[in-house]
């Protein structure tokens, strides 16, 4: 992530792992300050620690750890030791990750229990029917999925203060070197984001003249100077189709451009089988890279085309529309459309790289910019309560800080779960509802409308099943309608009624790709940052939310 200048330095970790001694002697080497959550939560409480799990229990003590949270994460150049299951709260894990660099330490079993042995006040050892090396064992094995995800890792078993103090500065001196921009010229600063899949690690460049840089961003990626594949539609070809070749040929590389025409109705088989042919007839080999120059359409397409020819090839995304950059271009998802349904046949794969450049939204027509918005709404509304007031307030008015926060709660939600095994499914949220709206219409109303229209209904469902309060699914309608998106379907069209039902509609859903066997799956709304997976909650709940975006 982009860090600012006064960014902090976090360090998190199971309990005697020596956060809070590292933390201090890390401070007073580097002239920061030192704050220890623990210490923030007692004087907020009033209460000792162990005296807040007796009297008020864990739940309370996570809620105090979660605004003391709040208070800390912001860049103050702070050297910050968390409690050790402080980042279970992945609206921690953000805050803290957007504010600085988290850095766990880790240590054996065997010496963490000689580091406490002589300690009172570990609410979580107390109590137990096993004993405390038993306790510890099985925290440690709850909490590994957590602690293995986070990026930088000290092992400080055998080391001393100092010499971890040592280790953790050079984890941060790198950190802070690998968010350096490309070189912009007259176009201003262009930031590196990144992004670590169980493949690689690799930067998403945003910024203000970025796609005039992409050959300088394919050999930061070190790939190979040959022949490069630009995939696009033919009007954006005609557009920035010279520019962006002479972009990748100053690099060295050798660009041929291949196009398709526009529109979710191409992103088929067919139109993959026509590039496969583009791609041997310009002798693209195994070390050819092709470029994504496009909307969604064109990422999904070209994602499959690379995971698949040759059976694959390196893959680097220049998203073209809102909807693109903060969405399709992230996160390795790729696919086609069947008769069936939407992206039934598709595959991951990891990019080298993307670019965003926020200028090519200035030649997009206004409806495809609000169109996009859904998806900035609805990361908003799944990691970012921040983001969803900036939103309420200034709408796209900031679109660098927008695009920033909203490719950050992507990034972060895709880290935490590359393959959508598990916490990426919020991602989905209205989009069981959109799919079906988009297939019933035969893909008549854009991709963006429909999520729009399904956050209404996904917010409705919420309502009903008593999870979301009615004041939040009315902020949700309100935003989407601000930024001028339709939240109920005659919204849209004004004869939608005529041709749209609540039965076709949920029919349509029995064919959507996140359902798993018999079951649909939803995600449903209990806060800003609280969105949950459920099964089917029942065909009366569904119906009722579809004659309510009906209505």
């Amino acid at each position: 992530m982009p860090l600012a200048s006064a960014f902090n330095i976090v360090l998190t970790g199971f309990m005697g792992t020596g956060k809070s001694a590292v933390g201090q002697r890390l401070a007073t080497r580097l002239g920061r300050v030192f704050v220890d959550m623990d210490a923030r939560i007692e004087a907020r409480a009033g209460l000792s620690i162990p005296e807040v799990f007796a009297q008020r229990g864990e739940t309370a003590f996570r809620d105090l750890e979660r605004a003391v949270c709040r208070d800390v994460a912001r860049p103050q150049r702070l050297v910050i030791a968390t409690g050790g299951g402080a980042l279970l709260d992945p609206r921690n894990r953000t805050r803290l990750e957007r504010g600085g660099i988290v850095v766990c330490l880790t240590a054996r079993a065997d010496c963490i229990l000689a580091r406490i042995r002589a300690e009172s006040h570990r609410p979580l050892l107390e109590n137990a029917a096993q004993s405390r090396a038993q306790r510890i064992r099985e925290l440690l094995e709850k909490r590994a999925s957590l602690y293995n995800a986070l990026r930088h890792q000290v092992d400080t078993s055998d080391l001393s203060v100092d010499e971890v103090v040592t280790q953790v500065q050079a984890i941060v001196s790198r950190a802070a070197q690998s968010t350096a921009s490309l070189n912009a010229g007259a176009g201003g600063a262009i930031q590196r984001l990144e992004i670590r899949s169980p493949e690689n690690v690799y930067p998403i460049w945003v910024g203000e003249g970025a796609l005039r840089q992409v050959g300088q961003a394919l050999r930061v990626a070190e790939l190979a100077r040959t022949d490069v594949g630009i995939v696009t539609h033919p009007p954006l070809a005609d557009r920035y189709g010279a520019e962006l070749s002479d972009a990748v040929a100053a690099a060295g590389f050798a660009p041929h451009l291949f196009t398709f025409p526009a529109g979710e109705k191409h992103k088929v088989l067919d139109t993959v089988r026509a590039l496969y042919a583009a791609c041997v007839k310009a002798n693209l080999d195994r070390r050819s890279t092709l470029i994504a120059l496009g909307g969604g359409v064109v990422t999904d397409v070209t994602g499959f085309l690379a995971a698949t020819y040759l059976r694959g090839v390196p893959y680097f995304p220049v998203p073209s529309t809102l909807l693109s950059m903060v969405d399709s271009s992230v996160g390795a998802k790729s696919g086609v459309d069947l008769p069936e349904g939407k992206n039934l046949v598709g595959a991951f794969k990891q990019p080298a790289g993307v670019v965003v450049d926020p200028a090519l939204l200035d030649s997009l027509p206004p409806a495809e910019v609000r169109a996009g918005m859904a998806e900035v709404i609805k990361h908003a509304i799944v990691g970012d309560a921040e983001l969803f007031a900036l939103l309420e307030a200034e709408g796209l008015t900031r679109r660098s800080l927008v695009l920033t926060r909203a490719i950050q709660v992507k990034i972060d939600i895709v880290e935490e779960d590359p393959y959508e095994q598990g916490r990426r499914s919020v991602l989905n949220l209205g989009h069981t509802f959109a799919h079906a709206l988009e297939q019933v219409s035969r893909y008549r109303i854009r991709h963006g409308e429909a999520v729009a229209i399904g956050l209404a209904a996904a917010a409705r469902l919420s309502v009903a099943l008593g999870r979301c309060a009615p004041s939040l699914a009315a902020r949700i309608e309100r935003l989407v309608r601000a930024v001028g998106l339709p939240a109920r379907l005659p919204e849209w069209q004004p004869d939608a009624q005529a041709r749209f039902d609540p039965e076709a509609l949920y029919a349509a859903m029995a064919t959507d790709k996140k359902r798993q066997g018999a079951r649909l799956r939803f995600a449903v709304v209990d806060d800003l940052e609280a969105v949950r997976i459920i099964d089917n909650p029942g065909d009366a709940f569904v119906m009722d939310a579809w004659r309510y975006v009906l209505s």
